[in-house]
């Protein structure tokens, strides 16, 4: 093979790289710091995921395009005011009392951490390393009170009426007025301050302003952690201070990441490159809300298939709005199935498949299943599976070989099929009764079965002999026939394939009893 044979990848993370290549050779830089931030005042969600898998195949094909090091940095905003109760932790009167202070100065209404802001972040970092991500942990409490901002917050402060008239435009009459990139920690009560700066000391370092409740003037250091800036500014001053050379953020932030870059520039600084990927939608189409409750959580979608699946539904058009309800749950699981054997196979450029970003570009033996999940749902809905010793016998007449111990990743999406079919598939199973028309091929498709071979490629042929044969509108319509009336659902995979895992005789004898139903009213 010569290196004209060699295709370059064309994946979407391998595109960011090379932005992220070219901007380090602007720069002289001779390592990467990808970038993800978190806001630590409720737990870790599908969006967490997503930006962190996301960002570390960006960095998986950064290091295999230059070989440099990188390193992820996953940022806890932690130092942000409580803004709200959330409704889903205890102790809400205590909570109460402590709005309006950082989320480090906020006592853990679980009482395991020493602060609100502490106990969810390590809820992050735990939700993190149950992935495996690689990355490195960042608290803004830490940054800002150790000093490591200090130089950048010196920049912000000579700046501080270029960065103000960046922002101010975007916002309504009264808070214009009062905006100020940064925000005072009340000397008395804790409470970060949205107030009107009467003076900027650069050269002491500090801000004055006024207690709009009192009338008392302080005068404040911008160091150490007793003032921080508005998330913006804050964005903008992390991204000048660390040298952060790549982010993505969502379609919400359109106008925030133009924001924060421009004041990153009149810090005379480049800003990183940025990405932005489109929002997830529920079934209905309209964007998921955490208040309205109509999204998919991580821990439901695991509850019904692998984390691998997760990942390849996360990997395919970030840049495109992705419908995330439980139905998507069996197509993205087969999609990654499919990764996989192409993978394994050779098929295409590595480097252009979901499953070598997936697993670090290292498949474990293990990855696979000779048999897809969605057609151990259709197994599952035709035997009305309550649990996975019901699937298993069709399974090892189909591929004798296959067991929980030699195939582990098959034993798990068994698990996951009978979860699956009991909680999504069993409450919404209607059959429905057959036509004249689709009684006389599923009379042939019986007679064709007795002598018809059990290989599924001969299967799915066979079965569109018989479609042919009659006088369907197209090839669609019969195989909605046969998931319809025989499984009583909508759709499924290759039907061959699901006859030769539940067998010919078992099949020939499904017709029979959906034959033996009145046929269905003529049009």
């Amino acid at each position: 093979m010569t290196d004209q044979d060699i295709k370059s990848p064309t994946s979407w993370p391998f595109r960011e790289a090379e932005r992220v290549a070219q901007r380090l050779a602007r720069s002289g830089k001779t390592h990467a710091l990808f970038e993800t931030g978190y806001g630590p005042s409720g737990l870790p969600h599908i969006g967490t995921f997503m930006e962190v898998a996301r960002t570390s195949w960006i960095r998986l094909a950064f290091s295999k395009l230059t070989g440099l090091p990188s390193k992820l940095l996953a940022f806890s905003d932690d130092m942000d005011a409580l803004r709200k109760v959330p409704g889903n932790v205890p102790r809400q009167e205590m909570l109460q009392a402590y709005i309006g202070q950082p989320l480090t100065r906020v006592p853990d209404p679980f009482g395991t951490h020493a602060s609100f802001g502490a106990h969810n972040n390590a809820r992050l970092r735990a939700f993190l390393d149950g992935f495996g991500f690689e990355y490195e942990f960042a608290s803004s409490t830490d940054y800002y009170t150790s000093g490591r901002f200090n130089d950048a917050l010196r920049v912000v402060a000579a700046r501080h009426d270029i960065i103000r008239d960046i922002i101010r435009p975007t916002l309504g009459p009264e808070r214009r007025a009062t905006y100020s990139p940064i925000l005072p920690l009340h000397p008395r009560t804790g409470v970060v301050m949205q107030v009107a700066i009467d003076a900027v000391d650069v050269d002491a370092g500090s801000v004055t302003w006024r207690d709009p409740e009192t009338g008392a003037v302080f005068e404040t250091s911008i160091y150490d952690g007793a003032a921080k800036l508005q998330w913006k500014a804050d964005w903008a001053m992390r991204w000048y201070a660390l040298g952060v050379d790549y982010e993505m953020s969502g379609k919400d932030l359109i106008d925030s990441v133009r924001l924060s870059s421009a004041i990153v520039r009149a810090m005379d600084a480049e800003p990183p490159e940025t990405f932005t990927y489109e929002l997830f939608l529920d079934d209905k189409g309209q964007k998921i809300s955490k208040s309205k409750g109509n999204g998919l959580s991580v821990e439901e979608w695991l509850n019904y298939a692998p984390a691998e699946s997760l990942g390849q539904f996360m990997f395919a058009s970030p840049q495109r709005a992705k419908r995330l309800f439980f139905d998507v749950i069996p197509r993205a699981t087969d999609d990654y199935l499919t990764s996989v054997d192409a993978l394994c196979a050779g098929t295409g450029t590595a480097e252009d498949n979901p499953a070598w970003f997936i697993h670090g570009g290292v498949i474990p033996n293990s990855s696979g299943s000779p048999v897809p999940f969605g057609m151990l749902l259709n197994l599952a809905s035709v035997v009305n599976a309550e649990t996975p010793d019901m699937l298993w016998g069709f399974i090892r007449a189909y591929r004798p070989d296959a067991n929980p111990d030699s195939s582990p990743f098959l034993a798990r999406l068994v698990d996951f099929a009978v979860k699956y079919y009991q909680d999504f598939v069993k409450p919404t199973k209607r059959y429905r009764a057959a036509t004249e028309l689709e009684r006389a091929a599923l009379h042939d498709l019986a007679r064709a079965l007795a002598t018809a071979p059990s290989d599924a490629d001969a299967l799915q042929t066979l079965l569109y002999d018989v479609g042919k044969r009659h006088a369907f509108a197209s090839l669609k319509d019969w195989f909605g026939c046969l998931y319809q009336v025989l499984l009583g659902q909508s759709e499924g995979p290759r039907f061959g394939g699901f006859i030769a895992l539940y067998g010919v005789a078992p099949t020939i004898s499904l017709i029979e009893r959906a034959l033996a139903r009145e046929p269905a009213a003529a049009d």
